[in-house]
């Protein structure tokens, strides 16, 4: 007998639907799978035997093939286990299959027949809505994962005795119904940290601020203990909340990558992902020989922060250069290509120097010629690509031991906002959203100076040394600030604080 069971592959950040073909014939012995299925499913046919087996069924001693089409597709992992099980039990008619084709099975057995978390979860619900299934059954932990997705029936089972019940008997299993909406709008406002916690440093949390409102990337300078971390980890909470739509599709990418909890239905934060300085390029930006997606896509509408990134592999820092630009990462294979989205906004912190201080403080023990040569570790493509330079002197006592907490994320947040507001306004017939999108041309139209702030420019440009990179930079950071004033044109103000935020083009970085 032929039966057809349906499960999905994950291509990328979306899901294909795969047939899984199950005949059982009588003439003859063995267990036959095709379909290109990698070593994990091979091994499935023992799981499904001692799974069944404890749960008082068994694998018939007939000849079984299993065909997973399209066959040309190859397809990985054990969440394959419960599908397969289920069609061999149809075929064999062990159970009823009358409306088995209505859903998505999918699950992993273990060999008491209870069932195990599976990847990928959401796009696998949204491609079974997209084509029509009435239903999409999986292990309990993923039900509130593909909960999210409307107009789709999300069954979610124990074990495979509980699935066989469902489609022998009648007898329902546990179903899921959330108001996605009401979920999101509870949970978008809530951090983990606020700037109100941080000491001092009121040039860094403005310049945080400045960065958060134009979708700039920001460089950290400055000597250990002085608040780096502490300041890049709070960024998240002044940053506009996520939309609906970017939660579902940041919700994707962490599904794909298994970093879903089973509490967890929806993303309603904007992720921070800080990757150890020993990181690979592969573990970075994505791939391997079955690829899943890198930091750099696990951070796609939030924050990538590279603490110390003098001390992460040059290769690795590299490879960040083409997604900074096209906020997408293109993995390339013999037979197939696949893109992540990667568009996030990267923190990076640095020392001034090997021996971690600045060359007038008493405790800095390192030459000119060493600090040369720590800097270098950074290319000039990457840091033009990083629009904000600050540094960040360490916590005066005074400042350290004050009672008064400092300015809430909330304030913050509600003047981002503001100058967001008025970005998406200036860019509405443009495909850009905010400031540190725009090009050349752009900059022309949209960043005019008076003559007192032209002045201010060139004469900042001669006296402080800057690089001829570092014009764009400072015109674009200024179009922020004067946002953030909400002034139509940039004044000489907004320049002369643009200007203090380019430190690395300065004569002494540059040797």
């Amino acid at each position: 007998m032929l039966i057809k069971i349906y499960g999905s592959a994950i291509h990328g950040v979306a899901a294909q639907t795969i047939t899984i073909e199950v005949n059982i014939d009588t003439g003859g012995v063995g267990y036959h799978l095709v379909g290109l299925p990698d070593n994990a499913i091979k091994e499935s046919s023992y799981r499904i035997s001692a799974a069944l087996k404890n749960v008082g069924f068994k694998i018939p001693g007939k000849k079984i093939t299993i065909n997973m089409a399209p066959a040309d597709l190859r397809k990985e992992g054990s969440s394959y286990d419960l599908s397969i099980a289920i069609g061999i039990l149809a075929a064999s008619d062990q159970i009823l299959a009358e409306n088995i084709q209505d859903y998505v099975i999918m699950g992993e057995l273990s060999l008491d027949g209870s069932l195990q978390p599976i990847k990928g979860v959401l796009p696998i619900a949204i491609q079974a809505r997209e084509e029509g299934f009435k239903g999409i059954i999986l292990p309990k932990q993923n039900i509130r994962e593909a909960a999210v997705v409307e107009g789709l029936d999300v069954y979610g089972a124990a074990n495979i005795k509980e699935v066989i019940d469902f489609f022998n008997e009648g007898i329902p299993i546990e179903k899921v119904i959330l108001d996605i909406k009401k979920e999101f709008q509870e949970k978008v406002n809530q951090f983990p940290f606020d700037f109100s916690e941080v000491k001092g440093q009121e040039t860094a949390k403005r310049a945080m601020e400045v960065a958060a409102a134009g979708g700039h990337n920001i460089i950290l300078i400055g000597p250990p203990g002085s608040g780096k971390t502490m300041l890049a980890k709070r960024v998240p909470s002044i940053l506009p909340p996520l939309t609906l739509k970017e939660a579902l599709e940041t919700t994707k990418i962490h599904s794909v990558a298994g970093k879903i909890g089973t509490e967890t239905s929806l993303m309603t934060i904007r992720p921070f992902r800080s990757p150890h300085h020993t990181i690979s390029d592969v573990a970075l930006v994505g791939g391997g020989s079955y690829p899943q997606p890198g930091e750099i896509s696990l951070a796609h509408n939030g924050v990538l922060f590279l603490d110390e990134m003098p001390e992460f592999k040059r290769t690795v820092l590299e490879v960040m250069r083409q997604p900074l630009e096209d906020r997408e990462v293109t993995i390339s294979r013999a037979k197939f290509t696949i893109n992540y989205p990667a568009s996030f906004m990267l923190i990076a912190s640095m020392n001034p120097s090997p021996s971690g201080y600045f060359p007038d403080d008493p405790n800095n023990t390192s030459s000119i010629m060493e600090m040369q040569r720590y800097m270098n570790k950074l290319s000039g493509p990457l840091l033009d690509r990083i629009d904000i330079h600050i540094e960040i002197q360490k916590v005066e006592f005074e400042q350290l031991t004050e009672k008064r907490r400092g300015e809430k994320s909330e304030d913050i947040r509600r003047r981002v906002l503001k100058a967001r507001e008025i970005q998406q306004k200036r860019y509405e017939n443009l495909e850009i959203s905010y400031n540190a999108q725009i090009g050349p041309q752009q900059i022309e139209l949209f960043c005019s100076l008076d003559q007192t702030s032209f002045s201010l420019i060139k004469q900042a440009m001669d006296k402080l040394n800057l690089s001829a990179r570092a014009y764009d930079r400072i015109l674009k950071v200024a179009r922020t600030i004067a946002d953030l004033d909400e002034c139509e044109n940039i004044l000489s103000q907004h320049i002369s604080e643009a200007i203090q935020y380019r430190s690395l083009d300065r004569e002494f970085w540059n040797g």
